[in-house]
């Protein structure tokens, strides 16, 4: 192991040399694996080093797409970036299963997003609120320069709040902001509003007469929130209870058990932990192949889920006596335009596939992707059970680990038709083979 200045001065082949050298066994091996995902295009190969810092290669995930999904009466085939099995057949199946039931139905209930300027005041509240309205007109007109674009496209900002926190943490106020941006995620069109809002109110507070150089306001910080519970897309199918299944009773105990395994998931947090994070194959998955920030996301719908003080189902259940209704609600931060939506190749083709949605558009996309995902998991958890299914997927995983010949494959995908496919079986089933 071993210490170096300058590593991101290196070129790219001595960057992986040196990492060669110091770090891994091999080095003529490490160095094959490393370079033999490079792409043979040196201007497309640039663009994706260009991505991040101290690139040395290029990470490879499947580019799939779930086909037949109906949403709003409009047919949709979704891309979705993902390594994980059985998540895009998952989608797909879902999306089969409504598509003679009216689709998926979506709408989006808001589309605002939060910023905050954290600041310290020892000044007394009522001088803290004299203050910010005094100069709420100011942090306006200072930041015309950064809004005039945005307010152009039909967005920029719209609603500067004084938030009192101080009995929480003494001296802490924050400006809550709100922003509406439009087909932009617009996280630097919002961090550069909230720094400017900082300058104006540190500013503004040294001509303030009732502030001393004692207790006027110290900006901390300025920045956006990924939580945005006023940026809200809602997705939902419905369809009469006796079409879930072949027979009435046979319909009904599968409402009676979907219905029960949602219930679980809103009371238990162990549950909901999983149940949601199987929401999040499919919104990961497009989210990503989209161009848009997955981890800004997660963390966003994480925080949603658990909004009343304890972790939730993201999904519900209704039921009476004749009508079954699954929906989702989630909070969506993402935008089809800036950032890596006009420079990644892949990125410009899931759109041009979706047909250049707006932001709108494909926040409805992305939730029913989750939605989708949803119910084939509960779908698969209430009748067959999860693994059946899952791992058939991944049978195909554990044959690459052992290099299996075409032969081997066909061999081992019509045993494993009739026969349940864990990673000792299917060892079993190769070491047996080839013996």
């Amino acid at each position: 192991m071993a210490n170096i200045s300058g590593f991101s001065k290196l070129s790219k082949q001595e960057k992986v040399d040196w990492i060669c050298k110091h770090y891994l066994d091999n080095h003529q091996e490490a160095k094959h694996k490393i370079t033999q995902y490079w792409n043979s295009d040196a201007k497309l190969q640039k663009l994706h080093d260009e991505f991040a810092e101290n690139t040395i290669s290029n990470y490879y995930l499947p580019f799939g797409v779930a086909p037949n999904f109906k949403i709003n009466q409009q047919t949709y085939a979704i891309p979705m970036a993902i390594e994980e099995s059985s998540v895009v057949a998952a989608a797909s199946k879902a999306a089969k299963f409504w598509d003679d039931k009216g689709g998926f139905k979506t709408k989006v209930l808001g589309t605002t997003k939060v910023g905050h300027v954290h600041f310290m005041c020892k000044a007394k509240p009522q001088q803290v609120e004299d203050f910010f309205k005094q100069i709420e007109t100011q942090l306006y007109a200072d930041a015309k320069p950064l809004t005039k674009n945005m307010e152009k496209r039909g967005g920029g900002i719209t609603g500067i709040t004084l938030i009192n926190k101080t009995n929480q943490l003494d001296n802490y106020y924050q400006l809550h902001c709100h922003f509406e941006t439009k087909d932009a995620m617009g996280a630097n069109f919002i961090n550069s509003c909230l720094e400017q809002f900082g300058k104006t109110l540190e500013a503004q507070a040294v001509k303030y007469e009732d502030f001393t150089s004692e207790n006027r306001p110290e900006v901390v910080m300025c920045i956006l929130s990924n939580y945005v519970p006023e940026c809200l897309v809602k997705a939902e199918v419905s369809c009469p209870i006796q079409q879930l299944g072949s027979t009435e009773a046979e319909a009904q105990n599968f409402a009676k058990r979907f219905k029960q395994a949602i219930d679980i998931a809103t009371i238990e947090p162990y549950r909901a932990v999983t149940h949601n994070k199987g929401i999040m194959n499919g919104i990961d998955a497009v989210v990503l192949a989209t161009g848009n920030d997955f981890r800004a996301v997660e963390a966003g719908i994480h925080a949603y889920a658990a909004k009343d003080g304890q972790y939730r189902s993201l999904t519900q259940v209704e039921l009476t006596d004749t009508q079954f209704t699954f929906s989702i609600e989630i909070p969506l931060a993402i935008g089809t335009i800036g950032g890596l939506t006009s420079l990644h190749p892949l990125v410009k083709v899931a759109l041009a596939m979706l047909g250049e949605p707006s932001a709108e558009e494909l926040m409805q996309i992305i939730a029913v992707a989750g939605l989708a995902q949803n119910f084939a998991a509960v779908n698969s958890l209430v009748t067959t059970g999860i693994q059946k299914g899952h791992m058939k997927m991944h049978l195909m995983n554990i044959l690459n680990q052992f290099e299996a010949t075409e032969a081997e494959r066909q061999k081992a995908v019509e045993y494993f038709k009739t026969h349940t496919a864990t990673h000792s079986e299917v060892v079993k089933f190769i070491t047996q083979l080839r013996a």
